[in-house]
């Protein structure tokens, strides 16, 4: 078995980068009622005239057997990346305010 060593100088930053943490409780739950409140809204104006004849319970079932999906594979996941670079962006600028004062 050969072995090949090479001299690679590892490079370290001096500090790390500063990451934004994820969102607190508070917010996924704000971003969830975000999405799907919406969702709701509008299933109820396009789909109650039609679902009008059906038990409450079945309406609600139906209601959420569409909301749910689109909120949690498509909503959500595209509000979250807003807030993500939204929270990225304010990091950033903090670290340049933070910068320009010790300059």
């Amino acid at each position: 078995m050969t072995t090949q060593t090479t001299s690679q100088a590892v490079v370290e930053p001096s500090a790390p980068a500063a990451r934004p943490q994820g969102p607190s409780v508070h917010m996924r739950a704000l971003i969830t009622w975000l999405a799907i409140f919406p969702l709701v809204s509008i299933g109820m104006l396009l789909l109650g005239p039609i679902m009008e004849p059906l038990h409450p319970v079945l309406r609600a079932l139906l209601l959420t057997a569409l909301v749910v999906p689109a909120a949690v594979y498509v909503v959500v996941p595209r509000l979250m990346a807003g807030h993500g670079a939204l929270s990225r962006r304010a990091v950033e600028r903090s670290a340049q305010r933070a910068a320009r004062k010790s300059s």
